[in-house]
């Protein structure tokens, strides 16, 4: 069976809120969040700091929370820093969790300016409070997704690492939304729907897939899905989605940070697809990034860190 990490915390856990009018939003979402910062003992002077982006169904201090079998977050920046292989960094876990279930971490008259309050909001209060070096994002799904489209769209991040983000959103949400129309036929539609969310004391995984597939209507169009109830694509609303795919993006955005992207090759998502083509891409537009397919799924994965956190401080000090 896999270690259980039993070490402490010996480093710092700070936590606090703030409120922005950017997060102001249509679904009645609270201003006001809590983020969670953790610093390794002894680190002095500046530090480069990462930001982790939650993956759908998360927040990020979550991943602060104690683990079977495993570790926290903090455990493994302090370990990876005790044991010589990373620069001792801060490491930022906001609340990013929204009444949809989920952030893509892009601008949303629905949801709220969630990329306007990373790249000044978030960013300002942190350098307010520590002294930064520069800044990185890291994320794993939909905060993978949120960290490579940050890094397309923003020029303040130093790295940007993608773990298994969205991509390729024929493959990914083409095949889901069939599903979505079935689950909310039931209930009259895609109101219906939300109105049983909101009322229900149990949610199912099926409500959970077809929740996050309503999220993505709410951040790239007006709330609504890019087909009738007889999965008849509408081209204009479908092209709204389309035109936030990474594999569309990267033709427009093509001065990335330091970029590091990954992914399973068994993705139960077939995200392995749209990042292997994102990937292609971009070495023939001559975009330097890290690239690694491994053994694995969309699940179980925060291994993965071990390898790009240390690489993401590295780069954000080699940069300030």
């Amino acid at each position: 069976m896999p270690a259980h990490s039993f070490e402490p915390i010996r480093g710092k856990i700070e936590r606090f809120s703030f409120s922005s009018l950017n997060l102001e939003n249509q679904i009645g979402d609270p201003l006001e969040r809590e983020v969670m910062v953790h610093i390794p003992p002894n680190a002095t002077g500046k530090l480069p700091c990462i930001i982790y982006l939650a993956p759908f169904t998360g927040t990020g201090f979550a991943r602060a929370n104690w683990k079977a079998f495993g570790e926290t977050l903090p455990q493994r920046h302090e370990r990876l820093v005790k044991d010589g292989l990373m620069e001792p960094s801060i490491l930022v876990m906001p609340d990013t969790f929204t009444s949809l279930g989920g952030n893509q971490f892009v601008d949303s008259a629905i949801v709220g300016d969630w990329g306007t309050w990373l790249n000044t909001d978030l960013r300002n209060e942190i350098s307010s409070r520590y002294d930064v070096s520069g800044f990185g994002l890291v994320g794993k799904s939909s905060g993978g997704y949120g960290a490579l489209v940050r890094g397309m769209l923003d020029d303040c991040w130093a790295a940007v690492a993608c773990h298994s983000g969205d991509c390729g959103f024929e493959i990914l949400y083409g095949i889901e939304l069939p599903n979505t129309l079935t689950q909310i036929k039931p209930h009259g539609g895609v109101d219906g729907f939300l109105s049983y969310v909101k009322n229900s004391n149990s949610l199912r995984s099926a409500d959970f897939h077809t929740l996050m597939i309503l999220a993505m209507a709410a951040t790239y169009s007006d709330g609504t899905l890019p087909t009738d109830e007889n999965c008849i694509f509408d081209d204009d609303k479908w092209s709204e989605w389309k035109s936030w795919d990474p594999l569309n993006m990267i033709e427009d955005h093509q001065n990335l940070p330091s970029c590091w992207i990954d992914v399973g090759d068994s993705d139960q998502y077939n995200i392995q697809y749209g990042l292997r083509q994102l990937h292609n891409r971009m070495m023939e537009l001559d975009i330097g990034h890290e690239w690694e397919e491994f053994p694995g799924t969309h699940s179980g994965i925060d291994h993965r860190l071990d390898l790009s956190l240390p690489w993401m401080a590295s780069k954000i000090q080699s940069t300030s």
